[in-house]
C-alpha cells in the first residue's frame, strides 16, 4: 500500500508539471484591439448596447489568463488543475497516514476505490499487465473524475471579473474554469499516455515484436496466398500508424468536447429565463455528474484497451486474465 501511495503522489504532481507546462505552451490571450472609426451606417447595423447585452454569449473555447507572475501565464483551468491535484495528494496522505487492518473512513473508501479498479482492469487485459499499468489508469481515471466534478461547484465559471447589463451581472474573465474543459490540459494527459503507451509496448514485445505487431500478416498461409497477406497486412500496418498518431488527438478532443459542452449548457440554462438561473440548470447539474464518471471511464478503458492491443502476445489474450 505504501508503494500505492507513493506512485499516486508522483503521478499526482506529474498531472501537475503537465498541466503547468501545457498552460505555458499554449495559454496565451488574444491582444486587445482597438476598434477604427467607422461610418454612422456601419455603427447603426451593429445594433445599441441594449441588443448586443441580450445577444447569448456562451463559454470561450479557451481559458483565460487571470495573472501572469514574473512573466509566466496562468489561467484559471491551471488554478483548478492545481487545486484538484493538491486536493488529491492530501486525501492520499490523510487516507494511509494511519493504516489499520481494519479500514474506516478515508482509508476504507481509498482501497474499496482501488481495489474495485484493479479487479475491473484485471477483467480487461489480465494480471500480468495490470500489475505494470494500473497506477497510470487508476490514476488518470480518478484525477479526471475529480476534475470533472469539482468544475461543477458553484463558483466555478460564475465568480470573476465582469459588467452590468439589462439581465445582471455578466461574467466576463472568471477566476476558475473546469480543467477538462481546457483543450491544454486534455492533450497533455493523452500525450503522456502516449508516450508511456510506445514504453510498454516496446518493453512487452520489443522493438521486432511491435513492428510484427503492426505489418507482419497474422494466421497461417502459405504460397501466393501469404505473399498477398504480406501486401494487405502492410497496407494494413500503415493505416494503422496513421491511426495510432491520430489517438492522443482524439482522445484530448473526445473529453474536452464533452465537458466543454457540458459547461456551456449549464451556462445557457441559467442565462435562459432571467430570475430564474439558480433554478433551471439543477437538473443538468445531475446529468453533468453522470456525465463526468462516463467521460472519466471512457478515457481510461480506451487507454487500457490500446495497450493491451499493442502489449498482448500471439498466443496470449484478455482471456488469460482469469487463469
Amino acid at each position: 500500500m505504501f508503494r500505492l501511495k507513493l506512485k499516486l503522489a508522483v503521478v499526482f504532481l506529474a498531472a501537475l508539471f503537465a498541466g503547468f507546462n501545457s498552460g505555458l505552451a499554449f495559454a496565451v490571450n488574444a491582444p486587445l484591439e482597438i476598434a477604427p472609426a467607422t461610418s454612422a451606417s456601419s455603427v447603426a447595423s451593429q445594433g445599441s448596447p441594449r441588443q448586443k447585452d441580450l445577444e447569448e454569449h456562451g463559454l470561450s473555447q479557451r481559458a483565460q489568463e487571470i495573472a501572469r507572475p514574473f512573466g509566466f501565464p496562468i489561467t484559471n483551468s491551471m488554478v483548478v488543475c492545481w487545486i484538484v491535484a493538491l486536493g488529491l495528494i492530501i486525501f492520499a496522505q490523510v487516507a494511509t497516514r494511519k493504516m489499520k487492518q481494519v479500514p474506516e473512513g478515508a482509508q476504507n473508501f481509498l482501497e474499496w476505490l482501488v481495489e474495485g479498479l484493479y479487479g475491473f482492469l484485471e477483467g480487461i487485459i489480465g494480471p500480468h499487465l495490470v500489475n505494470r499499468t494500473f497506477w497510470f489508469f487508476a490514476t488518470i481515471f480518478i484525477f479526471i473524475l475529480s476534475a470533472n466534478w469539482v468544475g461543477l461547484i458553484p463558483g466555478v465559471g460564475t465568480m470573476g471579473w465582469g459588467h452590468e447589463t439589462f439581465h445582471g451581472f455578466r461574467i466576463d474573465q472568471p477566476f476558475f474554469r473546469g480543467a477538462n474543459a481546457d483543450v491544454n490540459l486534455t492533450l497533455a494527459m493523452a500525450l503522456v499516455f502516449f508516450a508511456c503507451w510506445i514504453v510498454w509496448g516496446l518493453r512487452e514485445v520489443g522493438p521486432l515484436g511491435f513492428l510484427k505487431e503492426l505489418f507482419a500478416p497474422k494466421g497461417e498461409s502459405t504460397g501466393l496466398l501469404k505473399v498477398l497477406l504480406a501486401v494487405v497486412f502492410f497496407a494494413a500496418g500503415c493505416l494503422e500508424i496513421i491511426s495510432i498518431l491520430f489517438r492522443p488527438v482524439s482522445l484530448s478532443f473526445r473529453l474536452y468536447g464533452n465537458i466543454f459542452a457540458g459547461e456551456n449548457m449549464l451556462e445557457t440554462m441559467a442565462n435562459m429565463v432571467p430570475g430564474f438561473g439558480w433554478l433551471l440548470p439543477i437538473p443538468f447539474y445531475f446529468l453533468e455528474l453522470l456525465v463526468g464518471v462516463v467521460q472519466a471511464l471512457v478515457f481510461m478503458l480506451l487507454t487500457a484497451v490500446f495497450t493491451m492491443l499493442i502489449c498482448q502476445h500471439e498466443t496470449e489474450g484478455p482471456a488469460t486474465a482469469h487463469d
